[in-house]
């Protein structure tokens, strides 16, 4: 009995001392299961939620850094090969398409634009698919992490599901939006179109890793990451905050692109290429403002005296608080920063756009922060075939440069938008070169978005952008010229206000001294659009006054039996009104247009014609001005002198001498043949820098002198020849005579001494000097004299210079 006592106590001693040791290993094994359920991330919980009052665990963040450090793709995440090959791929996005990197945050908006436009459009039918609080925000945000060195940029659009993934980021130029326009093409809006493929890829111009967050309504949120070397990961997204829905690019930036975490540079390129996307586009902005908190006792009791700060309105309010004393620290403020405020007016009907709202917009366009209005504008929308938005605008003032590299410039003042995504504003090939002074953009739905400036010239849509666009521009204009009073043929025009009527009045004039030869050089390079552009002409005339007129307002005042529109061309229009070729054309009262810009030479070479009038020089030959019943005797009684004439100018070139029918006070003139050039061209050809004489003699039109018959000296040069033919004086006095007549019908003298010389002949004459008179020779000796009289001058201070010497000293 005594031995089962002594063996049942030893056992309960031994229970007694193993319960303790399992009670400890029990609460061991529990408090480890416990860790390891903490471990694992409850991304249900969270979905939904705030981002703002999130939190993230310790370890979490220890983890992602740890992943972002590493740049290689998570090894827990499901692994895929994109279907090209990614060296092609790299070559294609990097040398072809993208020479310029800024444009990767335009493709990125431009893609959430399209995200956004897509839950939008589903909202019309369901409104759910929003959501709720931060969600039903449509709205792109931009956020810059400097440390980290990530670039994200987030949008609340459509998302993504892991399919979407795989297929549109791992397949190039393969778009899930392509497929959403195809379901919705029956029913839907196809300028919902966007393509989230190669314009995606453009991300690595900056970046050598990325990673897609995305979070679809219908699919959980998933991570997508690559570096581009041919493979990329999809993950449950288990670390980061939850989305709710949309997608986060993150953007880890190579150490070449630090340019991109400055917050005035993506504010430089958001307001340059996305400035009128349709969803409001804020950033992360950080800012120093000042901030009044109450100051300590001591700092309170030595700046009493000094203290600026002011009462807030509470202690105004109530004036029996005592007044507490503040003082003023910089305080470090974040908040959301919107950069897109100017809306896109061209998406508007323009019976709703004011006027006020036209100069803002065009004051933001050009970059011009002055007062002055647009002289005019066009804003339409053109639908057929290439459909597309546009708003013109005629500046108020030339810019100083604007013809000096005319044929050398590449940009042009008007921007192309596809889809609102500013594509470019060097295209040659949407708007002529004459009509470079517009300003205004174009927004097409149909061009292709993610392409570059090369491909997009070779597009055929562009050609027909081009015709309509030119076609409303001339319409502008002309609608500019009608609307100013000036410009009526009876100089009134009715309107309902006067003030409308004051604004508009002599705008076209002052376009015309701003533009005017941009007109004509349309006219000589579009021949297409010449008699329109014709019809935008202006220039002064012989009976105008000083005020411009135009082609149409010629031609309704023409004389009866008028044929042709008659024009000079020259230098300046005081030298016009005194040309001796105007001098019968005046006394019959007839109209001549004064053509004083170097280009008119050129322009009228290509104007040949307008309303089924000629155009007809008055210093070239077929000048006609109805027949005259005398004329055929004046020809044949001064037959004798012409004859005689182109003779003894055989060695001037003088391609006949002919009686005129257009001087009434000069002995005569020197006209050239209809095609060759005229005297005004000849001169602007001698001035050119890079001037050929060869090509300058082929042409050079030939010459005729026209004599008026009725002239006191060319009546006497007839009885002198008819009397003696051979007689030297003879000769020289109508050498004489061409030489003047030459430099007055605006000639250049190819032998100014020989004419010098003819002119003191003259005056010799003139003078009763013998003709064989010389000029006095000097005497020799006044020289020697006056040599040595220099010599003692020179040598007369050498001899004082001692003298001069002791006196100084």
């Amino acid at each position: 009995m005594s031995k089962w006592k002594t063996t049942s106590l030893l056992l309960l001693l031994c229970i007694l001392l193993i319960l303790p040791y399992q009670g400890r290993r029990t609460q061991v094994n529990a408090e480890a299961d416990t860790d390891s359920v903490q471990d694992l991330p409850k991304v249900e919980e969270k979905i939904g939620g705030v981002p703002s009052g999130l939190s993230t665990d310790s370890e979490v963040v220890k983890r992602e850094s740890e992943s972002i450090s590493g740049r290689s793709l998570r090894a827990e995440a499901e692994k895929f090969q994109f279907q090209a090959e990614v060296s092609r791929l790299m070559d294609i996005i990097i040398n072809s398409l993208y020479s310029n990197k800024d444009i990767f945050l335009r493709e990125l908006i431009s893609n959430a634009s399209d995200a956004l436009d897509k839950i939008r459009f589903l909202s019309l039918t369901d409104k759910e698919v929003l959501g709720e609080g931060e969600n039903a925000k449509l709205e792109i945000q931009i956020k810059l992490d400097k440390e980290k060195k990530i670039l994200s940029i987030r949008d609340r659009g459509i998302g993504m599901t892991k399919e979407d993934l795989i297929k549109n980021l791992g397949t190039i130029a393969k778009s899930g939006t392509s497929a959403f326009v195809e379901k919705m093409q029956t029913s839907g809006d196809l300028n919902l179109i966007g393509q989230f493929g190669v314009g995606f890829y453009s991300v690595y111009l900056v970046a050598d890793y990325v990673e897609v967050i995305s979070k679809h309504n219908d699919d959980k949120q998933y991570v997508w990451e690559s570096k581009a070397d041919g493979n990329f990961a999809i993950s449950d997204d288990t670390w980061n905050e939850p989305l709710g829905r949309g997608t986060e690019i993150r953007l880890h930036l190579r150490d070449e692109a630090q340019e991109y975490l400055d917050e005035f540079k993506l504010k430089e390129l958001v307001k340059r290429y996305s400035e009128f996307i349709n969803f409001p586009i804020y950033l992360w902005s950080t800012k120093q403002v000042d901030e009044e908190v109450p100051a300590d006792e001591e700092e309170s009791t030595d700046d009493e005296d000094s203290s600026d700060s002011k009462p807030s309105e509470e202690e105004e309010e109530d004036t029996e608080k005592e007044e507490t004393k503040t003082k003023k620290i910089q305080k470090t403020v974040h908040e959301w920063e919107l950069l897109n405020d100017m809306k896109a007016i061209w998406l508007r009907s323009p019976k709703e756009v004011t006027e006020e709202e036209y100069a803002k917009f065009y004051h933001s366009l050009a970059k011009d922060f002055s007062e002055d209005k647009p002289m005019a504008w066009s804003h339409f929308n053109a639908e057929g075939d290439v459909e597309f938005k546009a708003v013109l605008f005629v500046p108020p003032k030339a810019p100083h440069d604007l013809y000096e590299s005319y044929y050398n410039s590449k940009k042009s003042n008007l921007k192309l938008y596809v889809r609102r995504v500013f594509i470019s504003d060097e295209f040659d090939e949407l708007l002529p070169k004459y009509l470079n002074f517009l300003l205004g953009l174009v927004d097409s739905d149909t061009l292709p978005l993610n392409v570059s400036r090369e491909m997009l010239q070779q597009h055929s849509s562009l050609k027909t952008i081009k015709k309509k666009l030119i076609r409303k521009a001339l319409d502008m204009i002309r609608k500019l010229a009608e609307e100013d009073p000036d410009e009526a043929n009876d100089g009134k025009k009715d309107s309902e206000e006067s003030g409308e009527v004051d604004e508009k009045k002599g705008q076209y004039t002052k376009f015309w001294n701003e533009f005017g030869k941009s007109i004509k050089l349309g006219i000589i390079e579009d021949a297409t659009n010449r008699n329109r552009l014709a019809k935008l002409l202006r220039f002064e005339t012989s009976t105008s006054d000083g005020k411009l007129t135009s082609l149409d307002q010629y031609i309704s005042r023409m004389k009866p039996g008028q044929k042709d529109i008659l024009y000079i061309t020259g230098a300046s229009k005081e030298q016009l009104e005194k040309s001796p070729f105007l001098e019968r054309l005046k006394k019959k009262n007839y109209e001549v247009i004064f053509f004083t810009d170097p280009v008119d030479e050129y322009l009228m070479q290509y104007l040949m014609d307008y309303e089924d009038k000629k155009f007809q020089n008055v210093s070239k030959e077929g000048l006609k001005l109805g027949k005259d019943s005398k004329d055929k005797e004046l020809k044949e009684s001064f037959k004798e002198l012409t004859k005689w004439w182109k003779g003894a100018l055989a060695s001037e070139n003088v391609d006949d001498v002919k009686v005129s029918n257009r001087l009434a006070d000069s002995p005569c003139i020197v006209v050239t043949s209809k095609f060759g050039w005229s005297a005004n061209m000849e001169r602007i050809m001698q001035s050119q820098t890079l001037s050929d004489s060869n090509r300058q003699a082929y042409m050079r039109g030939k010459r005729v002198l026209e004599i008026n018959p009725r002239h006191p000296i060319i009546k006497e040069l007839r009885e002198r020849v008819v009397k003696d033919p051979e007689e030297a004086s003879v000769k020289q006095t109508a050498q004489l005579i061409y030489q003047t007549a030459l430099m007055e019908s605006g000639f250049t003298l190819s032998d100014p001494k020989d004419f010098a010389s003819r002119i003191y002949s003259s005056v010799k004459s003139s003078l009763n000097i013998d003709p064989e008179a010389t000029v006095e020779e000097e005497v020799e000796v006044e020289e020697a004299e006056t040599e040595d009289t220099s010599k003692e001058t020179e040598s007369s201070p050498k001899t004082d210079e001692p003298e001069d010497l002791k006196d100084e000293l």
